[in-house]
């Protein structure tokens, strides 16, 4: 809870310093990097195709704000179930395989959602839905406002990012982390392992919308490129490089590697290249990641300062 108020705080302070539009950013793929962790993190299963959560809510969230009239709120709120339902249906589906098997499922998922939103009249097709308005929030707050958006999209973040601290602590997060660990253990001792699964994936997919959603009326323009594989690719890399099954590892990964994308920019296509040197290093030097390999060293250093001082030979 410390961390979590110190995180806070330092947000809400960030725009003095740094660009609000960065942070906005940021901060909203750092809640998707987070939804994606706890499925990946913490209940050991990687997601190939989580962008279709992220793309399909934007969609939706876009075009309930602009056809539909929807204010902002129930814009997001429509995105998100969309997201949700979206998370039940292909979930049923692909926790009923594990490893490489339950990963290729999920991109077969994602490569149909794409093509769908590459045909759909609503969605714009390569031109994007564009124009998605911000509107007032709660018929009050005018979003046009670039005070009142900052902390619109901060509320939405730190409100994730809560919920999700609150699962990883709860029942149902030990019992994810039990299945795991060992799921023929948890099994025999009489748990619905697949029923588990699934609210984790549909949860998982919910926040993934939320993040969407909310980009949505940020940006106001949902693209082609909030769907394809290659933002799955992303965020797998904010995660691993932040520390999987960390709590503020998604949150690290997430501010490197924006920060990457806006301030290295002008190297155009070698950004890619960049970012799988250093997805390869990740894997190979420090596997825990940033925060993982931070936590590790502190780790280590209370165990060698509280360890116990030898005895002389004479006693």
């Amino acid at each position: 809870m410390i961390a979590f108020a110190a995180m806070a705080a330092l947000f809400a302070l960030a725009p003095l310093v740094v660009y609000p539009g960065f942070m906005m950013k940021a901060m909203l793929f750092a809640l998707f990097a987070c939804a994606f962790n706890l499925l990946a993190g913490y209940g050991k299963l990687v997601s190939f195709g989580h962008s279709m959560f992220l793309g399909t809510a934007g969609y939706v969230c876009g075009h309930a704000a602009k056809v539909w009239g929807f204010t902002p709120e129930l814009a997001v709120l429509a995105g998100t179930a969309a997201a949700a339902l979206l998370g039940v249906a292909s979930g049923w589906l692909a926790i009923r395989r594990s490893g490489i098997y339950f990963a290729m499922v999920t991109l077969a998922f994602a490569q149909m959602i794409y093509f769908v939103a590459l045909q759909a009249p609503f969605t714009g097709g390569e031109d994007g839905l564009q124009g998605v308005p911000r509107g007032h929030l709660f018929g009050v707050i005018d979003l046009a406002d670039p005070v009142n958006l900052y902390g619109f999209v901060l509320a939405i973040f730190l409100g994730g990012f809560f919920l999700i601290m609150r699962l990883v602590g709860s029942p149902f997060g030990l019992v994810l982390k039990g299945l795991s660990d060992h799921e023929p253990r948890a099994q025999s001792l009489g748990l619905d392992t697949a029923r588990y699964k699934l609210v984790a994936f549909t949860l998982s997919a919910a926040l993934a919308g939320l993040a969407g959603s909310t980009k949505a009326i940020t940006s106001q323009i949902v693209t082609l490129s909030d769907v394809h594989w290659s933002m799955s690719g992303e965020v797998l890399l904010m995660t691993f490089l932040g520390g999987v099954g960390t709590l503020f590892g998604p949150v690290v990964g997430a501010f490197v590697v924006v920060a990457m994308q806006n301030y290295l920019a002008s190297l155009g296509q070698w950004v890619i290249v960049i970012h799988g040197a250093i997805f390869v290093l990740c894997v190979l030097a420090f596997r825990r990641g940033i925060v993982g390999e931070l936590i590790a060293f502190a780790g280590r250093r209370t165990n060698r300062g509280g360890a116990p001082a030898h005895s002389g030979p004479g006693h």
